[in-house]
């Protein structure tokens, strides 16, 4: 079984974000660049499957060179190897744009599973694995915290609001990963060390055969806006029994809650 797991290197949770003065761009402070945490279940996840029906497991990622380093950490968890998609056409992408490399170098690839996380930390737009599943005319179950795979045959039970749904499709298919799916391990200093010696095959635009005119539109931000702030609370004092009269009549008149 070939796996594909798509993984994007994204800047930690962590990261303090603010408007800059003219709105223009976002400052990012203290940040530090990671592995999407979602992608890291779909990597765990290929790896299960790889344990289990042989074969191997390849990570791919669109990004700049510092995108490497979350392709090595796939490997070090037992990846095989790595693809990156680089080129400076390829940057600031929207969702479509990006589903629409990958596809085409999926394209020239044989795979039997797709695997990928259910969104990406970086922009939440959980919008790239769908397309790409759109894309290659292939099944897709997203959000996905149960699989099971029986030879060409794929169960997949996904969160839905108020429940789960349990889908089946064959193979090849596009899976995207939900906490809960697994655990995903911590890489070891031999699985580290190895990675270092992998190959990542870096491919640009004009190897895929892309130029400008692939993009039919970009997405440019035009503004940034910080959310309003939060108004004042107030703080009541007094005995309990006057200070409940006081609440509720804030709640009801002020609030409107009552």
């Amino acid at each position: 079984m070939r796996i594909i797991t798509l993984v994007k290197h994204v800047r930690d949770t962590e990261t303090r974000v603010k408007v800059a003065e003219n709105g223009a761009k976002l400052e990012f402070i203290g940040e530090n660049w990671v592995l999407n945490p979602y992608d890291e279940f779909a990597v765990e996840e290929g790896l299960r499957l790889k344990e289990k029906f042989g074969g191997e497991v390849v990570a791919l990622s669109v990004g700049d060179e510092e995108s490497s380093k979350s392709l090595r950490q796939a490997m070090a968890m037992g990846a095989d190897s790595a693809i990156l998609l680089s080129d400076p056409l390829f940057n600031d992408l929207d969702p479509l744009s990006t589903a629409r490399v990958i596809a085409e170098q999926l394209k020239k690839e044989s795979f039997d599973l797709i695997l990928c996380g259910k969104h990406g930390v970086g922009d939440d737009n959980q919008a790239v694995g769908s397309i790409v599943g759109a894309l290659l005319n292939i099944p897709v179950a997203t959000v996905v915290v149960n699989l099971e795979i029986q030879g060409s045959d794929v169960k997949a039970k996904r969160e839905i609001e108020g429940g789960l749904e349990v889908l089946e499709m064959g193979l090849p298919c596009l899976i995207s990963c939900q906490k809960g799916l697994n655990e995903p391990r911590y890489p070891s200093l031999k699985g580290i060390m190895s990675a270092k010696k992998k190959e990542i095959r870096t491919i640009n635009a004009s190897v895929l055969g892309i130029d400008e005119k692939f993009f039919s539109k970009r997405i440019k931000f035009i503004t940034f806006l910080e959310p309003p702030p939060r108004p004042k609370g107030k703080l009541i004092k007094g005995e309990p029994r006057d200070a409940v009269k006081e609440l509720v009549k804030l709640l009801s008149e002020e609030a409107k809650v009552l």
